[in-house]
């Protein structure tokens, strides 16, 4: 346990005293985040690029760790390193979703090749076989979650430190869930407990009021780092995905795009278009102030990595009903607050 606190407390040193050096990198550059419309909640322009740091802080940090590379963490820097350098392209230019959807693929398949695939999923209905093999939907179901995390992550990032915070709250969650799973060894604590360290020497930079942004260079790296470290470590085994553990540790990013898809499709909306429907929008609607909305939200993931906990300890059919429960009582509070009207 001491190496681990000792690695976390690198790469909170790294991540904090690389940000004010990234943050004067953005200004020199342009990369600023300038409010063009009623969606932006900062009112005067903001350097991007803070996910930087971050990125720097988790990969130094894990070369740095006692012992060689694993195979896996080699793809995990690899595939990192992609959404680094997409992120930043478009902080800097703005590129298009397709060319975002480009990189994000890319570096999920960068995953897979390096063996980070989710290969069997916990059997939520037969006692007597545990998992089941999902053989040649393998790559393609770990694609789609990894591309899912990544920009559920990036979509959330709507208020100073909101991204980053959910992030850190599922990072420490997924680090307690591996400490509790002794079949998951130690690569995935000492992952998720880096990524957590790289959070936390960033967020004081990024809470309210903010002086510089993750940018999607932070928001996509975290999503993209949270569902590839959940690949590793929240199972139920060493080599069986357990479904309903990461999709509650992950809860608000997961559940906010999902009522956010709904929401377009019912009101006959493009799937992809922007609106202000988010629950970060909603809280500030009800009068709250940035802060006090960011606390709330924080609060609500730490609800769901509890459950998270939960689910790793109890058995699997257990775990997909107290999964169902959550989201059924999610459900009926999005419908009764009107998370399913559209908002411009």
């Amino acid at each position: 346990m001491n190496s681990l606190y000792i690695l976390a407390a690198v790469s909170i040193i790294i991540s904090a005293v690389l940000t004010p050096v990234i943050k004067k990198f953005a200004v020199r550059i342009k990369a600023i985040d300038i409010p063009k419309d009623n969606r932006r909640i900062h009112k005067k322009p903001i350097p991007l690029l803070g996910g930087l740091a971050i990125y720097f802080s988790f990969v130094i940090t894990l070369i740095l760790k006692p012992g060689e590379l694993s195979r896996s963490e080699t793809g995990i820097i690899i595939g990192a390193t992609i959404i680094a350098i997409g992120g930043f392209l478009d902080d800097k230019f703005d590129i298009k979703p397709w060319q975002k959807l480009l990189f994000q693929i890319t570096a999920a398949l960068a995953l897979t090749f390096y063996g980070v695939t989710i290969v069997r999923i916990t059997n939520p209905i037969s006692s007597s076989e545990l998992y089941t093999n999902i053989g040649l939907l393998s790559v393609p179901m770990t694609i789609v979650w990894v591309v899912g995390i990544t920009n559920a992550l990036n979509l959330i990032d709507g208020l100073d430190g909101l991204a980053a915070g959910v992030a850190f709250i599922s990072a420490i969650t997924m680090f307690i869930i591996a400490l509790i799973n002794k079949n998951a060894g130690i690569e995935a604590p000492v992952l998720t407990i880096i990524l957590a360290g790289s959070i936390l020497g960033f967020l004081p930079y990024n809470f309210n009021p903010a002086s510089i942004f993750m940018g999607d260079t932070g928001a996509q790296l975290l999503g993209f780092l949270l569902s590839a470290i959940s690949i590793k470590g929240a199972i139920k085994s060493a080599t069986a995905f357990a479904i309903a553990v990461p999709i509650l540790a992950l809860g608000i990013p997961i559940y906010d795009t999902l009522f956010a898809m709904i929401r377009r499709k019912i009101n006959g909306k493009p799937i992809m278009q922007a609106d202000k429907g988010h629950l970060h929008h909603r809280l500030l609607d009800m009068g709250l102030t940035q802060r006090q909305a960011v606390i709330i939200m924080y609060l609500i993931s730490a609800v769901l990595g509890s459950f998270a906990i939960i689910a790793m300890q109890i058995s699997t059919p257990r775990s997909y009903f107290l999964l169902a429960l959550v989201m059924v009582a999610l459900v009926i509070m999005a419908w009764k607050y009107g998370f399913f009207e559209h908002r411009e």
